[in-house]
């Protein structure tokens, strides 16, 4: 936890509670500090979480949190984040509008019924929240709040920091950023250099400068979005045209709720825009009721059938399309799209008219591509599909409005009034001086990107010929390529999310320009995010994903990091047969014995037309010379221990530069992997964060209650059950010298698990709510290399604990038995993204009341007399066995792949390695015996049981 960042006075009219105390200790008189940077969303999200439990803990009562922001910054994101770990009310302040006019105006909020419902929470009175209807355009009626609900309450709106609530509020936060900034950056690269940034703040968000920037000032915890819009939580659609909109509704509709919705959707053309159709750069707008929802550009991706889009739609007020407008920006689409729209818990199906069109379509939605294709066989749609949006179809029909609004007079700043430099009304404007007195108003945290350029938001492949390219031999060589051409490298790095989308357009233009089949290699180093891209490539494009690790000839000593071990002939020979249209065998590796155990068979059809070799020397010189398409990532969980070993090493006072830490602990990547990443076509930077970031969380529920194996195959899926066995020895290493009060904690070491043959790093730093474990679900593979530069950088082994786990899973619940050594009895963990099945799943197996939040570690400590609990090891007998471990890793670790020889001498660690396995292997017979002697004996008694109903 940042202890610098979580700890805070309050001040500046918030609720303070414990100036109120007499203060016992200096650590309990605040927890909070107001803060002078700012952090990412990720990181903002576990900070406030940490913050609110720990307010909780100090003080009685109710916990209030306003966030407050500018519309589209992601305080409704966070809110909603925040909640699904504590379990806290939300109160939106859109539902305390007075008038329906302009949503952003602070004359239209009913603070007096908000501070009101706040005051009464606070008593410990229930109260009634009202319900506004944007359809309706009024409030509708109420809605009945317990005190005793929740004890925390989440007041989230554009003014949610307003100086009438900050005296009801204990912590206060500010989001600015995502598509606000985005949009703000958009315009700027629109309309050039001629208008200065407050200008366009004060035409595209009239209100910003007066009514909401100074009250984010008084935010505790600022968080800056950096999110736009993202496919990695992509929406897969198709569409085809209906006769009528009771052509598939039949089956569509029946059984479910349907909604009707009636929009007006129009496109906005930048004023300095040609007569060309560029749709890419204008602006939609979405009118429903009274809100307006707004994207930029036509931000989605067709794969076959199939229509790719991210979530990259935010509300805006009213005057914000009119300052648009009052910029120079012209309407030339616009039309009414009425929506009767189903869901049947798989996919969403649209009966959808557009009124320029006259005709209606069958839109199919849902966020699992295969989902969405298997939905549309099974109620027999078959197209013909169409991939046009709608204003491409428009702009077919009736052509490309001309332009009605004369573009600017210049794009190069002007000496006199900026506001002459646009011929257009001028918009809104407020008095520059309003937020004075306020200490980082020189260079505002609030304000958007100060570059007038603005990366487009769907950038362009070149290509260009392989004789134009400067010589290197060693790198290119033009006849492994079809034809003459190659993609031009992109000459800046991209986060994540943009790189996806690029990565993906990058395909689909060697597709068109060089055709079938398109072969992509996707290198860095190992826990960058290599793997997770992939699939999101290949969930998006439909295409196989094939590791490198497949091709090792063999493994010893745990070197995963060894280029020798690759079978470069055989991997150039399945290259080779892709290319020419064949199939091919690719080999399967055996993580346990190290060694590979077959081939499967894999054929790219032309109807797919892709395939993505991953692994961290993907990009080495002789692969990427066969590949088509080179994506470099880097970042991700192994820059996260980069820094961890940096801060680590901080808390004991030494300091290490992160080069010297990458040299020791990833020996391989500066020699081997990094020399080739700068030659990537494509560079992502990852900047996940997997302690930070809650898309990678799981819910964990854990007891020590004994469940019999019947009941747990009766609550999980049949048709998608599967089971395995799993032995793991994990050790702890820790720094010698950090502060620990005499006792070894989780939180101060790092986890190093031994499992099927290989080292993995277990990035566990859980957030405990009630019965809940709320931990990131990353682990990464690493070489034994890594864990001997941890402890050539001064690491200890501290202690160990080997177990044995089964584990029941049907792809939405996991459960885990484990049974620890010596430890009596096992303790079952139950595992999923969804809290409420996870805690469903709990329930059905009577597991309610028996829940603990201890880690294993934990659990171990606590049998042991107090005198063993220390920093230095957890049990008497463990030195000696850490000590063997310790000498194979160091020993091990240390030498080079080409010492390693099949005739060294067996140490001990590898002993227990080679009875780990066995035992591992004889578990899993006797599961796969255990669970076909159930399966026989459940088939037998449900036929049974059909037999007696017949009779009876």
């Amino acid at each position: 936890m940042d202890d610098e960042v979580v700890q805070r006075v309050f001040h500046e009219g918030g609720r303070d509670y414990f100036q109120q105390q007499p203060s016992t200790s200096s650590s309990s008189s605040s927890i909070l500090q107001s803060l002078p940077l700012h952090v990412s969303f990720d990181h903002g999200c576990y900070l406030l979480v940490k913050s609110i439990q720990e307010l909780r803990e100090k003080k009685d009562g109710l916990v209030t949190v306003g966030i407050g922001g500018p519309s589209g910054s992601g305080k409704t994101s966070l809110a909603e984040k925040v909640a699904s770990v504590i379990g806290c009310t939300v109160i939106s302040m859109g539902n305390y509008r007075h008038g329906v006019d302009e949503g952003n105006d602070v004359d239209s909020i009913d603070f007096d019924t908000l501070i009101k419902n706040l005051e009464d929470l606070t008593k410990g009175k229930d109260t009634l929240i009202p319900k506004f209807d944007y359809q309706q355009k009024k409030r509708v009626g109420y809605k009945a709040i317990k005190s005793a609900s929740s004890g925390v309450v989440i007041v989230d709106g554009t003014y949610a920091l307003h100086a009438k609530l900050r005296s009801l509020l204990d912590i206060r936060v500010a989001v600015v950023g995502g598509v606000h900034f985005s949009l703000l950056s958009k315009v700027r690269y629109d309309i050039g250099d001629s208008c200065s940034l407050d200008y366009l703040i004060d035409s595209i968000f009239p209100l910003f400068r007066k009514h909401i920037e100074p009250d984010l000032h008084h935010a505790q915890i600022r968080i800056n979005n950096s999110f736009v819009s993202s496919f990695r939580e992509a929406i897969y659609k198709v569409k085809c045209r209906s006769e009528s909109t009771d052509g598939h509704s039949g089956s569509a509709f029946q059984g479910n709720e349907a909604q009707t919705d009636n929009f007006i959707e129009m496109y906005l053309r930048p004023p300095s825009s040609s007569e060309e159709a560029r749709i890419n750069d204008w602006i939609k707008v979405r009118q429903s009721g009274i809100r307006y929802y707004l994207s930029l550009g036509d931000q989605r991706i067709v794969d076959k059938n199939f229509i790719i889009r991210p979530k990259a739609e935010f509300e805006v007020g009213r005057m914000t399309l009119g300052g648009l407008l009052a910029l120079g920006y012209t309407v030339v689409v616009s039309y009414k799209r009425a929506s009767t729209t189903v869901n049947n818990g798989k996919v969403t199906i649209s009966f959808e008219t557009i009124d320029v069109l006259g005709e209606t379509f069958m839109v199919m939605r849902g966020t699992n591509r295969k989902t969405v294709g298997t939905e549309a066989s099974r109620m027999g749609i078959d197209g013909p599909w169409i991939t046009k949006s709608y204003l491409e179809m428009i702009l077919e029909r009736k052509g490309v409005p001309r332009l009605s609004t004369p573009p600017l007079v210049s794009n190069t700043t002007v000496a006199g009034s900026q506001e002459t430099a646009i011929i257009a009304p001028k918009p809104i404007r407020v008095t520059p001086n309003v937020v004075t007195g306020l200490e980082d108003l020189p260079q505002p945290w609030t304000r958007s990107p100060t570059k007038s350029k603005m990366e487009p938001v769907v950038a362009a492949w070149q290509f260009i010929s392989s004789d134009s390219s400067q010589p290197d031999n060693s790198v290119l060589d033009p006849s492994s390529f079809r034809d003459s051409i190659r993609l031009a490298p992109m000459p800046d790095s991209f986060d994540l999310d943009r790189g996806l989308l690029l990565a993906v357009q990058a395909i689909q233009a060697l597709l068109e320009n060089k055709g079938f089949p398109v072969i992509v290699g996707i290198g860095g180093p190992s826990g960058s995010g290599k793997t997770s891209l992939a699939h999101k490539m290949a969930n998006i494009i439909g295409c196989e994903v094939v590791s490198l690790e497949s091709y090792y000839k063999q493994v010893k000593d745990f070197k995963y990091d060894d280029f020798n071990a690759l079978d470069l002939s055989l991997l150039s020979k399945n290259i080779d047969d892709i290319r020419n249209g064949q199939r091919t065998k690719v080999p399967i590796f055996d993580l346990e014995s190290g060694a590979r155990n077959g081939f499967k068979e894999l054929e790219v059809s032309e109807d797919c037309g892709v395939i993505i070799f991953e692994g961290v020397f993907a990009l080495h010189p002789d692969i990427r010379i066969s590949l088509d398409l080179w994506i470099a990532v880097v970042g991700g969980v192994h820059s996260h221990l980069i820094s961890r070993v940096q801060r680590d090493k901080s808390r004991v006072g030494c300091f290490i530069s992160q080069n010297e830490i990458m040299m020791t602990v990833f020996p391989m990547f500066q020699q081997l992997i990094e020399p080739h990443l700068v030659h990537a076509h494509l560079k992502i930077r990852n900047d996940f964060d997997p302690v930070l970031s809650p898309e990678s969380s799981l819910f964990v529920l854990k007891s020590n209650k004994k469940v019999a194996y019947q009941d747990i195959v009766a609550i999980l899926d049949s048709a998608k059950f599967c089971s395995s066995v799993q032995k793991f020895i994990d050790i702890y290493i820790r720094l010698p010298g950090i502060p620990s009060n005499g006792q070894l904690r989780d939180s101060d070491c790092i986890r190093v698990r031994i499992c099927e043959g290989r080292f993995a790093l277990l990035i566990r730093e859980p957030i405990k709510e009630g019965n809940f474990i709320i931990q990131p679900k990353v682990d990464f593979d690493i070489s034994i290399s890594t864990v001997a530069g941890l402890l050539n950088l001064g690491y200890q082994a501290v202690a160990y604990i080997e177990a044995s786990a089964f584990i029941y899973q049907d792809g939405k619940i996991l459960i885990e038995v484990d049974h620890l050594q010596d430890v009596p009895g096992p303790y079952i963990q139950i595992k999923g993204v969804n809290k409420d099945a996870v805690a469903a799943a709990g329930s059905m197996l009577k597991l309610d009341n028996s829940y603990t939040t201890k880690s294993y570690l934990e659990i171990i400590l606590e049998r042991l007399p107090g005198i063993e609990r220390t920093s230095g090891g957890i049990h008497s007998q463990q030195p000696a066995r850490l000590l063997e471990i310790v000498e194979f890793i160091q020993s091990q670790g240390s030498s080079s792949a080409s010492e390693s020889s099949s005739g060294r001498v067996v140490s001990p660690i590898e002993g227990v390695i080679e009875e780990m396995q066995s035992r591992i292997r004889r578990l899993e017979k006797w599961l796969a015996i255990n669970t076909v002697l159930w399966t026989v004996l459940m088939s037998a008694l449900v036929g049974y049981s059909l037999y007696q109903r017949r009779k009876a």
